[in-house]
């Protein structure tokens, strides 16, 4: 008897166990996907501003760049546009700026950043990979919950980027090269690397607000979205 009660207890227990591995599993997948499908908006808020060169473009004159670094906005631009390509395609092998010279360190330092954007595209398709799935399978039983809670959190990212930025830009910006990386090969001297001239701090600065802006639009979309979608599944 206490033979065929332990064997039931161990049933049930194996059961329970197999339960709550199921519902893990499940909450970690849905975890995981709102993380890959909020950080593929992310991502893309961020190559697009990479490529978006009229942004660029208007600080030549917004900043007063050919004054400050004593080249005309033709040069300005084929250096600017040199450094997009370097970065985002993979036909040139080494960083060699059309009309300006880079030292070493300078050489090394764009050379991060392109490993930076690389990884970040590694990312972007693993995300898109998740985020296809995850819509397929929300789409099936039919649930758009997904779509407030991505909105959710592309708006909290914003915000908490934005306070910092707003109190002391030079200070996070400093920050972030210490976090993403191990040198100060970023630290550049208008002597050997006068691209640091044409790259004013203030420049990044409007990469970043506009990177902002535009997370901040993408969560805007997907909470139009959500309530298209909630209207007309209520509607039936």
């Amino acid at each position: 008897m206490n033979v065929k009660y332990e064997w039931i207890n161990n049933f049930f227990s194996t059961n329970y166990f197999f339960k709550n591995i199921k519902i893990l599993f499940k909450f970690s997948y849905k975890t995981l996907f709102i993380i890959c499908f909020s950080f593929s908006f992310m991502i893309l808020s961020v190559y697009f501003t990479l490529l978006f060169k009229p942004l660029y473009y208007m600080d030549i004159n917004v900043l007063s760049i050919e004054q400050s670094s004593n080249r005309n906005k033709k040069e300005l631009e084929t250096n600017y546009n040199y450094v997009i390509k370097y970065l985002t395609e993979n036909s040139l092998e080494g960083f060699n700026l059309p009309t300006l010279p880079s030292s070493l360190h300078g050489k090394i330092h764009f050379k991060e950043v392109k490993a930076i954007f690389d990884k970040l595209k590694l990312i972007l398709l693993f995300s898109i990979l998740i985020s296809v799935v995850g819509i397929l399978i929300n789409k099936k039983h039919k649930t758009i919950k997904y779509l407030k809670t991505s909105s959710n959190f592309l708006i909290i990212i914003p915000v908490l980027l934005l306070i910092p930025f707003l109190i002391n830009f030079d200070k996070s910006f400093i920050t972030f090269h210490h976090i993403f990386f191990n040198n100060n090969y970023w630290l550049f001297d208008v002597q050997t690397d006068p691209i640091i001239t044409i790259l004013p701090q203030t420049f990044f600065f409007h990469c970043a607000i506009l990177i902002i802006i535009l997370i901040a639009l993408s969560s805007i979309l997907l909470r139009c979205v959500y309530k298209l979608k909630y209207k007309k599944l209520h509607s039936l």
